[in-house]
């Protein structure tokens, strides 16, 4: 029979368009009884309820899967690895980086990587303007990790050339937005269903205007 939580995330990721193979549903459910263990101890999530996290914090990470464009991500502020865990499952193809300043936040991610063998899914423990890796990203995740701009200004050299911001809000923050003009384009602002979470959430994939050379 299944459980309560197997039946809302298979029937949640239909919702969401996504064809989920049984082992992808067996490791978002074994993630989820990880951080449901871990929670305890280490306060990843004030989100206590099983069926509540299978809402809130898996379908609310894959809803962005479908509009998803690029080969290697950094998940920055990923905190109990939300949403770069789901994604990573989802996209075993794909390349996925979680930056975390919080030491208990990161051992308990890479406890995930082992557990759950994540050969996709590097874990780096340090604050975001002190990581300079040796390539830029095609994409900077963040899901509630700060405002706009803040978080492109201390994003920003993580972007390879052609990269773009992917920016999970509630509202859209028109404010935040406007602070940006200048020099982010809004590329794309996608309105997100989460199945079973009737607060309203949005996407926003921004990108760098890059000065263009004088012509003679």
């Amino acid at each position: 029979m299944l459980s309560v939580e197997r039946q809302l995330l298979v029937s949640g990721a239909q919702q969401l368009g996504l064809d989920l193979k049984t082992h992808q549903i067996d490791q978002l459910l074994a993630y989820l009884n990880l951080f449901e263990k871990w929670n305890h101890a280490f306060n990843l999530s004030a989100i206590r309820e099983p069926t509540a996290m299978v809402k809130l914090h898996l379908l609310d990470s894959l809803s962005i899967a479908p509009v998803l464009q690029g080969e290697s991500f950094i998940d920055v502020g990923t905190g109990g690895g939300l949403p770069g865990i789901p994604l990573a499952i989802r996209f075993p193809q794909k390349h996925f980086t979680l930056l975390d300043s919080a030491g208990k936040k990161t051992r308990f991610l890479f406890q995930v990587k082992q557990e759950l063998g994540l050969e996709n899914v590097v874990v780096e423990n340090r604050r975001v303007e002190q990581f300079r890796p040796n390539r830029g990203f095609d994409g900077v995740i963040s899901r509630a990790f700060a405002s706009l701009p803040d978080m492109v200004e201390s994003c920003a050299h993580l972007l390879n050339e052609g990269g773009r911001f992917w920016a999970m809000k509630g509202q859209i923050p028109v404010d935040e937005l406007r602070e940006l003009e200048k020099n982010y384009t809004l590329e794309h602002c996608h309105s997100l269903q989460v199945p079973g979470v009737e607060a309203q959430r949005c996407l926003l994939v921004m990108k760098p205007v890059y000065p263009t050379a004088d012509k003679p």
